[in-house]
């Protein structure tokens, strides 16, 4: 059911219907694909016939509906923008099952290579309220689910917050030395030297970073081995499961990374004691300890579109701590780790961290969602297939409007166009709204 338009959106309606189309303005919104907070441009573009110079095509902002032009914000963050968010999880799901099962140019026999995923959490820092095995927590209460004190210090003026956040700084680093480690060990384990390995093993990955509720990041990882040419090369017959679990378990416990050396305190970090290794199957899962290929595809992809936010932070960058934090709704705890960041960053012996810039993500300033060059397509990739998707259709449809385009090959775009704000406008919102509930985002990734 089509939601009534609100005052203001039927004021501006009313406006452009006198001077305007409403229907190309609505189908100018409807090609956001539901985007919640586009970015408006103002410029203009010419496409130029190279050998003749004949301007074939002209577009300027003063002859879009809506004045502007409109593009996707394309934000991963379901929080900012659901519609981007849920482009940006299917296509990191395309890309992890493409490493699993095949597809997307992966054939499907990298399905047979050893697989595992591997969940690494962050070390203790202090306790906190829990539900150890769904019981009685230590402080003996037993939290509900949906309790806003799990995850939250048992005496926070005893808890470690300088290294939580070091620690957040320091774990993309962490997993660097990690992957290294682990190549040693197999190298080790086949009785060959590290660069002997890369002749006939690759290590090969996926991997995304998820906040706990205490604002400690842990990451859960697609692990693959193939042979030295990748995905479409198998490993030797000693590159078993069982081979590549030992050593993911050795080079967890061994990997270290160097932190700072704060008030003659040297910081070093690790991984947790807690390290969660499970076999993948390529049949669905029946409720052992393996996973399917889809289920680890659709776990990974759900925490891609996820932030900081999940601890009770900020989903965007602070510059002011103290009036961007009021009225912010975020937790004391995260409050507390937030401060910590933003009393850090001023320290010259932490410049490189930049921790102010990334307090509102608690320290962490990796990327959410990784892989290895070999592991499957990218994500570049995926989004060039979806424009190639969406230009064919659209000469499609001006060829059957009587108005075929040019060649791309023979055209010359000039274009300049710059930034002009983003969001919509309240007539925008409710075309946005109006429209999107009968029809689905267009440019969605394809399957298959």
């Amino acid at each position: 059911m089509t939601p009534a338009a609100p005052t203001a959106a039927i004021r501006q309606l009313a406006a452009l219907a006198r001077h305007g189309d409403l229907s190309t303005y609505a189908h100018q919104i409807q090609r956001l694909g539901g985007c919640e907070r586009p970015i408006r441009m103002e410029g203009h573009r010419l496409d130029v016939h190279a050998a003749t110079g004949e301007i074939v095509r002209e577009v300027a902002d003063r002859d879009l509906p809506a004045g502007q032009l409109l593009i996707r914000c394309n934000n991963r963050r379901a929080t900012r923008c659901a519609s981007c968010a849920e482009v940006y999880r299917k296509d990191t799901f395309h890309l992890v099952t493409a490493g699993l099962s095949g597809g997307k140019g992966i054939g499907p026999a990298v399905a047979q290579h050893p697989r595992v995923f591997a969940t690494f959490t962050a070390p203790s820092f202090g306790p906190v309220h829990n539900r150890p095995g769904g019981g009685r927590c230590r402080c003996g209460r037993l939290h509900p689910d949906d309790d806003p004190a799990l995850g939250t210090p048992l005496d926070p003026d005893r808890y470690d917050y300088r290294a939580a956040v070091l620690w957040n700084a320091h774990a993309g680093k962490l997993w660097g030395r990690f992957t290294t480690y682990l190549r040693q060990h197999l190298a080790s384990r086949a009785g060959l030297s590290r660069s002997a390995l890369r002749h006939c093993l690759k290590v090969s990955y996926a991997k995304v970073a998820e906040y706990q509720r205490r604002g400690a990041v842990h990451f859960h990882a697609v692990i693959r081995l193939d042979g030295p040419d990748g995905a479409e090369d198998a490993p030797p017959a000693w590159a078993t499961t069982e081979l590549l679990t030992d050593a993911i378990r050795w080079a967890a416990r061994e990997a270290e990374a160097p932190g700072p050396v704060l008030d003659s305190r040297a910081y070093t970090f690790r991984f947790g004691d807690q390290l969660d290794i499970r076999r993948i199957r390529s049949a669905d899962f029946a409720g052992s300890s393996e996973l399917s290929s889809r289920a680890v595809a659709a776990y990974i992809a759900k925490y891609a579109t996820k932030g900081a936010e999940t601890a009770g932070t900020l989903d965007r960058p602070i510059r002011n701590p103290i009036t961007d934090l009021i009225g912010s709704g975020v937790s004391d705890h995260a409050r507390r780790m937030i401060l910590t960041c933003w009393h850090l960053g001023a320290l010259p012996e932490l410049e490189d961290l930049r921790l102010r810039k990334w307090a509102h993500m608690l320290g962490f300033r990796g990327h959410f969602s990784t892989k290895s060059r070999a592991y499957s397509v990218t994500l570049g990739a995926l989004r060039q297939e979806r424009a190639d998707h969406n230009e064919a259709l659209t000469r499609e449809r001006a060829a059957e409007a009587g108005h075929p385009l040019p060649d791309p090959d023979t055209v010359l775009v000039l274009s300049h166009w710059r930034f002009a704000g983003t969001g919509l406008t309240a007539a925008e919102t409710w075309l946005a709204t109006s429209r999107n509930s009968a029809t689905s985002p267009e440019g969605e990734p394809t399957h298959g």
